[in-house]
C-alpha cells in the first residue's frame, strides 16, 4: 500500500469528537481518515462500555457513509472483514500496552503494527481481502489466524 505519514492527535477532545460524531453520524466526510476509524475504535472500546462494538461496528459506520453521500456496496464503502480485523487488532492492542489516557493510547495505537493500513495482509492474501465476499461480511484470514 502506500506510505502515508501518520496523521497524530494533538488533543483528547479530537478523538471524544470522531467517536461521538460516528455514533450520530455528524463528522464531515473528510474527517473519516485511516486515522479516525483507528481513533473511533479505539474510544469505543476503552470508553464507551455501553456500547456493543462488535455488534454495531458495521451499522454504525454503513449509516455514516450513507450521512455523507457514500454508498455501501460490492465495490464501496463499509468493508466488514478490514473492520473486524482492526477491531480485533485494536482490543489486543488495548489489552497489552493501554495505559488510559486516551490520547496517548491513541497516538502509540497509530505508531503500532496495528496502526498501519496494510496491517490486514499480514494475515489476508491480497485477492481475499479484497473479494466483494469479504467486504460484505467476514471472511476467515488465510494466511494467518486474527489476533
Amino acid at each position: 500500500m502506500t506510505d502515508h505519514p501518520i496523521r497524530f492527535f494533538t488533543t483528547d477532545a479530537a478523538i471524544v469528537h470522531l467517536g461521538e460524531g460516528l455514533l450520530v453520524c455528524t463528522l464531515a466526510r473528510e474527517e473519516w481518515t485511516h486515522e479516525a476509524h483507528l481513533a473511533a475504535c479505539l474510544y469505543l472500546l476503552a470508553r464507551r462500555p455501553d456500547i456493543d462494538v462488535d455488534a454495531r461496528i458495521a451499522g454504525l459506520i454503513s449509516r455514516f457513509n450513507e450521512s455523507v453521500g457514500g454508498v455501501n456496496d460490492d465495490h464501496s464503502g463499509y468493508h466488514d472483514t478490514i473492520t473486524r480485523a482492526y477491531v480485533a487488532g485494536v482490543r489486543r492492542f488495548l489489552r497489552e500496552r493501554a495505559t488510559g489516557e486516551l490520547i496517548v493510547d491513541v497516538n502509540a495505537l497509530l505508531a503500532s503494527e496495528v496502526g498501519g493500513r496494510d496491517w490486514p495482509l499480514r494475515f489476508y492474501s491480497r485477492e481475499r481481502l479484497f473479494s466483494v465476499q469479504a467486504r460484505r461480511g467476514f471472511v476467515e484470514p488465510d494466511l494467518a489466524p486474527l489476533p
